[in-house]
């Protein structure tokens, strides 16, 4: 067909032959102004650069570019309509939900693969880069990059605001989301706070405070006289509440040593007390629309799959959240989301660490990310909360319902990622990691689907304690010191697996966990802790629970505060060896050719109250007595380093074979062991040095 650009040839064209061109061309402007004209599903409106510029000296060759991400969707979408209260929120000339979202992106400049790592930030913050490649995680030079190997491989990084609540900071990735309303009238309920001081304070923020720091920005009071704000303390986790008389407490801050009111503190008369729980229910207005988070993650990795003009192009997103982050990525699947607008996989790969078995506060009214569930704070929010396991499971506190999993949307819309479930010693003390691989009753084991793994990382606790190793100070002032094991070496793996996986079909190493018919997951009690000076397991655990939030929980509105339980999904722990060491997981060769005991586990420092109870994020690390008689005059029934090693290279040629093994498997990097081996000549020196 002649094209009419050039009027001499388009005269000599057969007068058929014309028509048919002029009807061909007609028809594809009308398409083309229909396209102008009409909203693009799951789309990126638009995106603001504020920042690009290759990294200076940076090797590969990486480009940093910050920008603000601007999305819409439309509240009748199918995959939208699982957004709390998106039906109330302002709409655009288009009918659809603006929003938006701050965007980190690292890209190799070239030999770039087609994979994206998509980090989920926690609190706004970015981490994941300094632990994979050992240096910033939002580096700006050279000397923040680190080694450089997630560049070295060809993935592209980047990291996106997610989170409403993100306490604002430079470099915080946030979202804006908007205010639901109804029918323009403001819409109040009620929230939940709770807190535990480390010290004697006379006021607190209504907000999430998280390692003595705001996680979140908090709602304010909506009627400080409302009556149904109400103050309680008790001893521990489900102790009986005392109601604090509404005359010793006020909603007020002190400024310049003046006390004034305030819609976002309480103040106690007489002050809070260290290790007794606070908790406030209070009635707020104003919810923001928390839920976009989903989409945006969703809309994000969509785009820059499917769009030329995104930002990085690529083949394959795999998003990568830690702790809180897991627990959102966790929800994200289970609600839905991997479907985009058009039915699209969003996420490829989904590598969930620490989460546990928990979800969280990510997609209801009056939603607060920032939560978790905490030994001392943040107590009975809908976080570990059925169902836990990803292959559908009956619920025992509800016989009559059927069979729910993680996956069971993601599966029926045949967008089911594939997934790495990762934990440390910790999650299965303080987060029912055992519920994601057990009914739901304890009772019998349940293994995973083909699209998941399932790795427990013995020894570590919830973040990488320093080395050497240290106590916890301030609101995480310990008994012991903390575990030093570092995840580093595992994330290079699982992201190497995960991209092999999705790539090219390479299976990852098998799951790796204890198990019941093993006899290395069993009850609280029936633990063999051996005799260790100073050390004693702790007489608690986190356990799952049946909240009842009211009539309207199904539909993300809690309406009950505090909610009422009713029942326990009853979690299990790592059986452990002679010398105090979780079995039944990856073990680090820290484990096979062992200086000490590592748990998951440290207790409260008598400093700061509560001294019996667990600590959040903390394990402990006691190291072995050197010598035979310095063991028997301690009473430590482990046995010594002179026994186990007769010097420092037998040492290290244990902790190489156990290397190795583990390197064969899959579970850490040949091109680690170096690095790996150095560390253990480390940590033998300074073990070797202590008293």
């Amino acid at each position: 067909m002649h094209s009419p650009g050039n009027r001499k040839d388009w005269f000599q064209t057969p007068l058929p032959e014309r028509l048919f061109a002029a009807a061909a061309l007609c028809f594809l402007g009308m398409v083309w102004m229909l396209m102008a004209a009409t909203p693009l599903r799951a789309r990126v409106l638009r995106v603001e650069v504020v920042e690009r510029a290759a990294i200076p000296g940076s090797t590969p060759p990486v480009e940093r570019i910050r920008a603000r991400v601007y999305f819409a969707v439309r509240p009748e979408a199918a995959q939208n309509r699982g957004i709390v209260d998106l039906d109330k929120a302002p709409r655009n000339a288009q009918g659809e939900v603006e929003f938006a979202a701050d965007l980190l992106l690292l890209r190799p400049l070239q030999g770039g693969n087609g994979s994206l790592l998509l980090e989920i930030p926690n609190r706004g913050g970015t981490g994941l880069l300094g632990l994979i490649d050992g240096g910033s995680g939002a580096p700006t030079d050279a000397s923040q990059m680190g080694d450089g190997w997630l560049f070295r491989q060809g993935v592209t990084f980047a990291a996106l605001g997610w989170q409403w609540d993100v306490a604002r900071a430079p470099g915080r990735l946030a979202l804006d989301a908007p205010v639901a309303t109804d029918g323009g009238k403001p819409i109040r309920g009620l929230l939940r706070d709770d807190y535990t001081p480390w010290r004697a304070e006379s006021e607190i923020p209504l907000g999430h405070v998280i390692v003595d720091r705001m996680g979140g920005t908090e709602y304010p009071v909506a009627d400080p006289a409302d009556a149904r704000n109400v103050l309680t303390v008790r001893d521990s986790y489900h102790g009986r509440r005392q109601v604090i008389p509404r005359s010793q407490w006020s909603f007020a801050h002190t400024v310049d040593g003046k006390l004034v009111a305030s819609d976002r503190f309480v103040h106690l008369d007489g002050g809070f007390q260290p290790g007794r729980i606070y908790e406030l229910v209070y009635v707020v207005q104003n919810p923001v629309v928390a839920g976009l988070g989903f989409a945006a993650v969703r809309d994000f990795a969509s785009w820059s799959k499917h769009n030329p003009g995104a930002l990085a192009p690529v083949q394959r997103v795999y998003a990568a959240g830690i702790s809180q982050c897991g627990r959102f990525l966790r929800d994200f699947v289970y609600e839905g989301f991997n479907a985009d607008e058009q039915g699209r996989k969003a996420l490829d790969g989904v590598l969930a660490h620490v989460a546990g078995a928990g979800r969280g506060s990510f997609n209801v009214r009056f939603a607060q990310p920032s939560r978790d569930a905490e030994p001392s704070s943040s107590i009975d929010w809908p976080t570990d909360i059925f169902p836990y396991t990803d292959l559908p499971e009956r619920d025992p506190l509800s016989p009559a319902a059927p069979p729910r999993g993680l996956l069971d949307r993601a599966r029926a819309a045949g967008v089911a990622p594939h997934i790495f479930l990762s934990n440390t010693s910790h999650e299965y003390w303080s987060r029912a990691e055992s519920l994601t691989h057990t009914t739901a009753d304890g009772r019998q084991d349940q293994p995973p689907g083909p699209e998941v793994r399932i790795y427990f990382y013995a020894g570590l606790q919830h973040f990488s304690g320093p080395f050497p190793p240290r106590r916890g100070v301030g609101p995480l002032s310990s008994q012991q010191w903390m575990s030093p094991l570092p995840i580093h070496w595992y994330w290079r793996a699982m992201v190497a697996n995960m991209d092999a996986w999705v790539r090219s079909g390479t299976l990852p190493p098998p799951s790796r966990y204890p198990t019941l018919a093993a006899e290395t997951l069993v009850r609280r009690s029936q633990l063999h802790f051996p005799a260790i000076p100073g050390l004693h397991p702790p007489t608690t655990m986190a356990e799952g629970w049946k909240l009842d939030f009211g009539p309207r929980a199904a539909a993300g509105i809690l309406d009950i505060q505090p909610p009422r339980i009713s029942g326990e999904y009853p979690a299990r722990v790592p059986q452990v060896d002679a010398d105090g060491n979780d079995l039944g997981g990856v073990r680090l060769p820290e484990l096979d050719a062992p200086l000490g005991t590592y748990t998951g586990w440290n207790l409260r420092s008598a400093s700061i109250g509560a001294a019996t109870e667990r600590l959040p994020f903390l394990g402990s690390f006691v190291p072995f007595q050197r010598t035979d008689a310095q063991a028997r005059a301690a009473g430590d029934s482990r046995r010594s380093i002179q026994s186990r090693y007769a010097s420092r290279e037998a040492y290290l040629a244990a902790y190489t074979r156990a290397l190795d093994r583990l390197s064969e498997e899959g579970y850490v990097l040949a091109a680690d062991r170096d690095a790996m081996l150095q560390q253990a000549g480390r940590e033998w020196d300074w073990v070797m040095q202590q008293p």
